[in-house]
């Protein structure tokens, strides 16, 4: 058989076919930001271990700036992919759940002991409920476009940053031994309720697309202030932030019933316009 059907022999100067295809490396980059992130939660966690608190703090803010940067260069890059957004909430998981729980629980909520463990859990499942809240939101494709301006209950990054206050305070030199383990565990339950409620939070996410001629150098120099007065004076920074962001939460929630409010009108406006006259009897 072999001499009426010899064996299929490849043309030698046909290409051969790659077995994978390259990768572009915008597709890539986001990915590796994500990934640095993710290494600097893991080692606030080590650290933690090793009572080294500060470092472990500056660990998870520079591991929530570059989360809040890996989006925005996937999208100026237009290398957004599915796998991006998994790896991303992944890290997040890491970096704002685990990371702050273990954090606190061994600055303060050790003291309470077990009770002090369950919420230290609480307040990680609490991020891992809303981050698959998070991601199930994003295949609706009948949220409308205004809504995109807010999230839904306080996004990871921020829930993690405002329940490290006490270290903050810490750091700057209010002490908190034993006493204040019960008032840490309150504060620390209020940010996992808010984490998994509903409450409407300014997201940002439309900031910077179009910025005025006229606000350009005004930007320039902000920026430049709020840099440098971050880089002198860290923790004071990070108190007026937090404590800025938990007083800005009801104004976003009030904006954005006015929003719906008006959108509801508009809606019922609508509907009247296309709805056909009724006769009138005579």
């Amino acid at each position: 058989m072999d001499d009426l059907f010899p064996p299929f022999a490849p043309d030698p100067n046909e290409p051969k076919p790659r077995r994978f295809r390259p990768v572009p490396f915008r597709m890539i980059a986001p990915n590796l930001i994500t990934l640095m992130a993710l290494c600097l939660g893991l080692t606030a966690i080590r650290l933690a271990f090793e009572q080294k608190f500060e470092p472990a703090v500056i660990a998870i803010v520079a591991a929530a700036f570059l989360d809040g940067i890996d989006g925005r260069v996937a999208r100026l890059l237009k290398g957004t992919s599915r796998f991006g957004a998994e790896l991303d909430s992944l890290a997040d998981f890491v970096n704002f759940g685990c990371a702050p729980a273990l954090i606190l629980y061994g600055f303060a909520l050790f003291h309470l002991r077990s009770v002090g463990w369950i919420v230290a859990l609480i307040f990680a499942i609490a991020m891992a409920l809303r981050l698959a809240r998070f991601n199930a939101m994003l295949d609706d494709p009948s949220r409308p476009e205004w809504k995109k301006d807010y999230f839904v209950g306080m996004p990871a990054p921020a829930g993690a940053l405002t329940a490290m206050l006490p270290l903050y305070l810490h750091f700057l030199g209010l002490s908190f031994g034993s006493w204040a383990a019960p008032l840490v565990l309150g504060y620390m339950l209020c940010i996992a309720l808010l984490v998994v409620s509903t409450v409407p939070t300014f997201s940002g996410k439309t900031m910077g697309k179009r910025v005025p001629r006229d606000w350009v150098l005004p930007i320039f120099l902000v920026v430049v202030a709020g840099f440098g007065l971050f880089i002198s004076f860290p923790f004071e920074a990070m108190v007026a932030i937090s404590v800025a962001y938990l007083a800005a939460i009801p104004i976003g929630a009030a904006q954005y019933r006015r929003r719906a409010k008006a959108e509801a009108r508009a809606d019922a406006a609508g509907l009247a316009e296309r709805e056909p006259a009724q006769p009138v009897a005579p």
